[in-house]
């Protein structure tokens, strides 16, 4: 829940729940993944947020709503923010915020170098991969970032993570009408999975104003699919609840819709001083 004047609002908001709530923070300003129904990609990289920053977003959706979950899931590849995350993650875990590592689930596109890093560095965590394809020509269309990382390496380095790790690995697969929604990619997806320790996240396309060229899935297409994954291939299969389509705050939705002329001072009076919390811009 970064609020930025750079960006012009919070980056992220608590889901709640009867015993918990959600939070999705940013790790970046912009993206340089270019995720081509992504709406966050379009503004390009702006930089990298600071570990203080990331629990900022912590600091401020904790004066809203207890946190029990957070998730890497706002702005920015996390993967290319490595450091900051990890040290931030690390933080959420420790005597300030005392969340457990299994509830911080940090995703990726795949960037396998990565993937393997935080196998070492914090295998307590969540893993989630932004998949949404099952197979490469079709992914390296959707997300060209994943031309780098061929999919039969990454399923080889998710597959590897879950052998050294007891957290959870989520796939999260937006699903796009006519692109990669039919009973043949979910059969594609079905058999690229069978048999591994993952729960795939279905996710509703939320449709942006500056990214016209999808349509999100109709509901008939949605759930034929989860039955697809669950019935024949045993896949734990979930469908995504959104929120924040109405401030285009949602998946996908995030970017800079205006720029504030009084500089920083509005921010400077909404963030809390955290240098008690020991983390250091």
């Amino acid at each position: 829940m970064r609020h930025d004047s750079s960006a012009g609002k919070y980056a992220g908001g608590p889901r709640t729940g009867a015993a918990r709530a959600t939070l999705c923070v940013s790790s970046q300003v912009g993206c340089k993944m270019g995720c081509t129904f992504c709406a966050t990609g379009t503004m390009g990289f702006k930089g990298n947020l600071s570990a203080a920053e990331i629990l900022e977003q912590l600091v401020h959706a904790s004066r809203i709503t207890p946190i029990r979950n957070v998730v890497f899931m706002g702005m920015g590849e996390p993967m290319n923010n490595y450091s900051a995350v990890v040290r931030a993650a690390k933080s959420m875990t420790g005597r300030c915020f005392h969340l457990s590592p299994k509830h911080i689930t940090i995703s990726t596109v795949g960037i396998i170098p990565r993937i393997i890093s935080l196998k070492a560095d914090f295998p307590e965590v969540s893993l989630a991969i932004s998949l949404h394809a099952p197979t490469q020509e079709l992914r390296s269309e959707i997300v060209p970032a994943a031309r780098a990382f061929p999919l039969s390496k990454l399923i080889a380095a998710v597959d590897d993570y879950l052998t050294e790790s007891k957290s959870k690995v989520f796939i999260e697969y937006v699903m796009l009408a006519m692109v990669n929604d039919t009973e043949v990619h979910a059969h594609q997806l079905g058999q690229l999975l069978r048999g591994k320790r993952v729960v795939i996240n279905l996710i509703p396309y939320n449709p942006t104003s500056v990214v016209q060229q999808f349509k999100a899935s109709g509901s008939i297409e949605l759930f034929r699919f989860q039955k697809i994954l669950k019935e024949v291939y045993n896949l734990r299969t979930t469908v995504r609840q959104e929120m924040g389509q109405d401030i285009e705050g949602a998946c996908g939705q995030l970017h800079v819709s205006h720029r504030r002329s009084n500089g920083s001072a509005e921010l400077d009076s909404l963030l809390q001083d955290i240098e008690e919390l020991g983390i250091h811009r």
